[in-house]
């Protein structure tokens, strides 16, 4: 049986100004409510949306909006069980320590790891993203030196501070975010008035015609749902960033509730939008969506703002990634479960250990896109995606063992709970499995790769795990 500490009174909160004293992790509370709904919206907002949705339009049809709705719902579920854990206990280390504490030492190390693997699979993408688009303005200036500038400006932003942190990734998810809100203004009228869009014109029957709502067959489009899985990754940011919040029972179930609504309608309401303006044969996975869109409105420099949103949205991303990341190493270093030098913190209480092990591993990425630059996207991506599913599994089942002992009254869950628990996580893990299932029928090569990766990670955990023990003195399955 778990034992669990006694959790903090909901109403106890850090009232402490930024960069005055940390919490008890060594941590500066230094984000407010402000930040934190947009570190959750802009971690969320990524080139999945900006970029991927083309490709799985002109693949799927009108029938990739279900994947989007199906895996919204999921996420949602996903969210509220992270809201309630960390109502229950507040802390930088998230689901890893919850992992640890609900289900046992080896489910923190794993979910750790695997969250690892999942921001250095999305970071080298990113940061090597960052560079082609830098190269769409300057063509002539060499692709690994942009990328390296932005790791470099990005590194540098994680060790000074975190409010800094939180002011760049403000700005960042503020750009993404009117950039959507515009498009679906515009949509919006553009599918009112019926206006004329290219050689379309714009309205419901977009959704219909053209070989139908599901063109390519409904099994095609559970193809989809990892690509999907990937654009929605990241909403867990807000639980990383619990640790460092200022009231934090006031501030994170408002953050949850708000940030889940506003994704659910800048994700299915974008693609919905999207199948109005033109018909889905009109898109592609070589630009921006909403780039095809502006430019078949006769606005000429669309391009250039949907390349600089995109290039806001890949920084974002590296600049979620090493935060988080840093965060967590030094959770699982501090348990003697990753390098000790990850544990490491400076003067302005920043990770910097564990920053620097992760930037160190992007540079190592930069080289990677390099050497195979037309492959190397999306099998990152692809490999990434298994430390999203892993990620929200271990959440949804720390939940669950959660409601299991507030159940033998060993521990008093907070006011804001998961809807429909247990039922819901069962829903939500069989769905998760789908997924996983489903990448080994896909016909793109690096989702499959992806599905391929899981008995190496199985054996790399397994290792790890055992090493660790070793070093402790442990004997015995734990």
């Amino acid at each position: 049986m778990v034992s669990a500490p006694d959790p903090p009174n909901e109403s106890t909160v850090t009232t402490d100004r930024p960069g005055e004293r940390g919490n008890e992790e060594g941590y500066a509370a230094g984000l407010g409510n402000r930040q934190v709904q947009m570190i959750a919206m802009g971690g969320a907002i990524g080139v999945g949306l900006f970029l991927g949705a083309g490709g799985l339009l002109k693949e799927m049809g009108p029938g990739i909006i279900l994947s989007y709705l199906g895996c919204g719902i999921a996420v949602f579920f996903v969210m509220r069980a992270l809201g309630e854990l960390v109502l229950y206990r507040p802390v930088s280390g998230s689901f890893v320590e919850y992992a640890r504490e609900f289900i046992g030492p080896w489910a923190g190390f794993a979910a750790g790891w695997m969250y690892w693997v999942n921001w250095v699979g999305s970071g080298v993408a990113e940061i090597t993203a960052a560079g082609i688009y830098i190269g769409k303005w300057f063509p002539g200036f060499p692709q690994w030196i942009t990328a390296l500038l932005s790791l470099l400006v990005l590194l540098v932003v994680n060790l000074l501070s975190v409010r800094l942190f939180g002011e760049l990734e403000f700005w960042f998810s503020v750009i993404k975010v009117l950039a959507i809100v515009s498009f679906l203004l515009v949509g919006t009228w553009l599918v009112v008035t019926g206006a004329q869009v290219g050689e379309t014109t714009a309205g419901v029957s977009n959704l219909f015609d053209h070989g139908g709502f599901l063109p390519m067959g409904l099994p095609v489009v559970l193809m989809s749902l990892q690509g999907v899985i990937f654009a929605y990754a990241s909403m867990e940011m807000a639980g990383i960033a619990a640790g460092e919040t200022r009231n934090p029972a006031k501030v994170m179930p408002r953050a949850i509730n708000s940030v889940v609504a506003r994704i659910a309608l800048f994700y299915v309401g974008s693609l919905l939008l999207l199948c109005m303006v033109l018909p889905w044969t009109a898109y592609s996975g070589a630009e921006s969506p909403f780039v095809t869109v502006f430019s078949s409105i006769g606005i000429p420099w669309a391009g250039d703002i949907m390349n600089f949103v995109v290039l806001t949205a890949a920084l974002s991303s590296c600049n979620s990634g090493l935060y988080s990341t840093g965060r967590i190493l030094r959770s699982l270093s501090l348990n003697g479960e990753a390098p000790s030098f990850t544990a490491r913190m400076n003067a302005q209480r920043a990770p910097y250990g564990a920053v620097l092990f992760t930037a160190a591993v992007f540079l190592l990425g930069v080289l990677l896109n390099y050497a195979v630059p037309d492959k190397a996207f999306e099998i990152a991506t692809s490999i990434s995606s298994l430390g999203v599913i892993a990620t929200w599994a271990a959440l949804l089942y720390s939940q669950l063992r959660m409601r299991r002992l507030a159940e033998l009254g060993q521990l008093q869950r907070p006011s804001y709970r998961m809807p429909g628990s247990p039922y819901t996580n069962w829903v939500v893990l069989g769905f998760l499995a789908l997924v996983l299932v489903l990448a080994g029928f896909s016909s793109e090569v690096a989702a499959r790769w992806s599905l391929y990766a899981v008995p190496l990670l199985i054996v790399a955990i397994w290792f790890g795990w055992s090493v660790v023990r070793r070093r402790a003195g442990v004997s015995g399955p734990e």
